[in-house]
């Protein structure tokens, strides 16, 4: 049986909030596969690098805990077959290290895969889009259910910067938080800076931004967002290793964020 490009998690039917994890999988598609030039060993350390892993666990025992089940939305392929959080065009600066939708190289620079636009566009095709619809269609559910939807994005990060981030000289806070101009606003930074008090919290270093989807991004100010990077030394043994008791610190301040956001008295 062919496995579904993302998982839906059902939340409690007053939640506006949507936990989104675009980055825990490790699993390629065949064809994937076929078209990444690295031997067995090469890919599952660059997997170890590239994956965010455990933040579906952290994810799954935040909804768990929260006092309103939020609503949570998992990429079930690793992002070397298509990272559904990058544009599929110019506007994608990532493109610029071979890192757009469908990656060409790898963490330290090597080459990944052949430039192969149609192979590309079959990727974005059976992947990208199916998923950017399905979390649309999410989004909208949400906002016609209760009027309005937050979009938590759940990552993580190295401790030590790797060879393709662009921004990688800045501060590496225990918990980074992501931010839209648009999307992010004032209510919803204070809720998460309180939410992660315990913890060093910087905004929008190492990285910046959040995923709204394209049809309400700049348009629906219904629509809120905020990015979670968790440094993974806080939480597990690095590259790619078991998570330690530090996982179920960050997934009960994840939940106490959840439950702040699912309570629509604080804020509009």
């Amino acid at each position: 049986m062919s496995v579904p490009v993302f998982r839906i998690d059902q939340g409690d039917a007053s939640s506006s909030v949507v936990l989104h994890v675009p980055h825990a999988s490790r699993q390629i598609s065949g064809p994937a596969r076929a078209s990444i030039g690295l031997d067995d060993a090469a890919l599952l350390t660059e997997l170890d690098h590239m994956t965010d892993a455990h933040t579906d666990l952290i994810a799954a025992r935040a909804a768990g805990a929260a006092r309103v089940r939020p609503w949570t939305f998992v990429n079930e392929w690793s992002r070397l077959v298509v990272d559904p959080e990058r544009f599929p065009d110019e506007r994608e600066e990532m493109a610029a290290v071979g890192m757009g939708a469908v990656y060409t190289h790898t963490s330290h620079g090597q080459r990944l895969r052949p430039d192969d636009p149609a192979f590309a566009q079959r990727l974005l095709d059976a992947h990208f889009h199916p998923y950017a619809q399905g979390m649309t269609d999410l989004v909208d559910e949400r906002l016609a259910a209760t009027g309005r939807a937050i979009v938590v994005d759940v990552h993580s990060y190295p401790a030590l910067a790797l060879p393709y981030e662009l921004h990688g000289d800045g501060p590496r806070p225990q918990v980074c938080l992501g931010t839209d101009l648009a999307h992010t606003p004032p209510w919803l930074r204070d809720a998460a800076a309180t939410a992660f008090a315990g913890y060093e919290v910087a905004f929008d270093t190492p990285f910046a931004g959040c995923y709204v989807p394209l049809k309400h991004h700049g348009i629906d100010e219904r629509v809120s967002a905020l990015m979670v990077e968790i440094r993974r030394d806080t939480y597990q043994s690095e590259p790619g290793g078991d998570p330690h008791p530090g996982l179920d610190r960050l997934a009960a301040s994840l939940a106490a964020l959840v439950d702040v956001l699912n309570d629509p008295a604080p804020h509009p």
